[in-house]
């Protein structure tokens, strides 16, 4: 991939036969990964966008998304949601401006969000896009936590963890978009909260937002950290890595605990299987509820997550943090810096 042909990010916009006529940039799966993904397999292209037609919009894009669990859609195989395809513009969470529209209800300048990113621009039927609402948080929000991650965290957390005053919720991945969100609506239930993060950067900012104890776990002996800060066990594991962490959990459960099984970071590049915990057979004698779950399970509590949320973040229970990339260029190494922990809370990329 060429990257450095690409790096001129301005977007191309002329006036033909009494229309604006653009270009837009889109990142494509070059090859399916093995192990961690790289760079050479993505590649990056240059389309034309016509006219929208009848029920159409055109919309440039103003921010993207990524996500882990965009990695399983680089595999072939049967899951939630289809895989990419080799040769094909990759989807994910976008903001975009509707640049010019043939569709009712939808005008020139209003935001949209829709889940055509990794490219600068699109014609689509508006029946696929949904117009912001009006509220005082930035655009970009609507992407994080007050987006996919933010209601990932909180049905997650509230549906399966039920979490009660006075528990300790053990959150693994804690400064990353989902785990930053959740430990702060675990304080906001009346919990102690213990999150783990891998520098000390992240462990200082998650104390910066309330997190009782912060571990880097990178520091060797996780086991021994997470005993050392709550010894009594814990009532609520939020998993987003699996391996170790999952294990640990299992230790240090105090009967009756609930799992919410959202990710397994750890593992999305395995080119083995990875082996399962040693420790199962403690979820018998513990009565362990661990229960692995989809976002989109949870749709139906949106609209209450949007009033709780907002609610949160305009008396300041919920601090957001953001990395941000400049460029579709960037595109991939915002992905990538996903699995090398890049990333301290939403990653996101800037395309305008």
């Amino acid at each position: 991939m060429d990257m450095a042909r690409w790096l001129d990010d301005s977007w191309d916009e002329t006036i033909v036969l009494g229309r604006t006529s653009m270009k837009s940039r889109e990142i494509r799966l070059k090859s399916r990964p093995v192990g961690m993904p790289q760079a050479h397999d993505f590649d990056i292209a240059e389309v034309e966008l016509g006219a929208p037609g009848a029920g159409e919009v055109l919309v440039r894009n103003h921010w993207m998304s990524v996500d882990p669990y965009m990695r399983g859609r680089m595999y072939d195989r049967a899951s939630y949601v289809p895989p990419f395809q080799i040769g094909e513009a990759l989807q994910g969470g976008a903001i975009g401006e509707v640049v010019e529209s043939n569709a009712d209800g939808f005008a020139k300048g209003d935001l949209v969000s829709s889940m055509l990113g990794w490219r600068e621009g699109f014609v689509a039927p508006a029946t696929g896009l949904e117009k912001l609402p009006k509220t005082n948080v930035p655009p970009q929000a609507f992407l994080g936590v007050m987006g996919m991650p933010g209601l990932t965290a909180y049905s997650g957390l509230l549906e399966i963890g039920q979490p009660k005053p006075g528990e300790t919720v053990f959150v693994s991945g804690g400064a990353g978009a989902v785990g930053s969100i959740v430990a702060q609506i675990a304080k906001i239930k009346g919990c102690t909260v213990v999150a783990t993060a891998g520098s000390d950067a992240k462990c200082d900012w998650l104390r910066s937002v309330g997190v009782d104890h912060a571990i880097n776990y990178k520091h060797g002996d996780l086991l021994g950290q997470v005993q050392a800060a709550v010894p009594k066990g814990i009532d609520v594991y939020f998993d987003n890595v699996g391996g170790e962490h999952l294990e640990v959990a299992i230790e240090c459960a105090r009967p009756l605990a609930r799992f919410a099984e959202c990710g397994m970071i750890g593992s999305y590049n395995d080119t083995t299987p990875t082996p399962g915990p040693r420790n199962m057979i403690q979820i018998v004698g513990k009565g362990l509820k661990i229960q692995g779950f989809i976002v989109i399970q949870f749709a139906h509590l949106r609209a209450q997550f949007l009033t709780d949320m907002g609610g949160w973040l305009a008396e300041g229970k919920i601090k957001v943090e953001e990395t941000v990339m400049d460029g579709i260029a960037h595109a991939p190494d915002a992905f990538l810096g996903l699995f090398s922990g890049g990333n301290t809370g939403k990653m996101l990329v800037k395309l305008a």
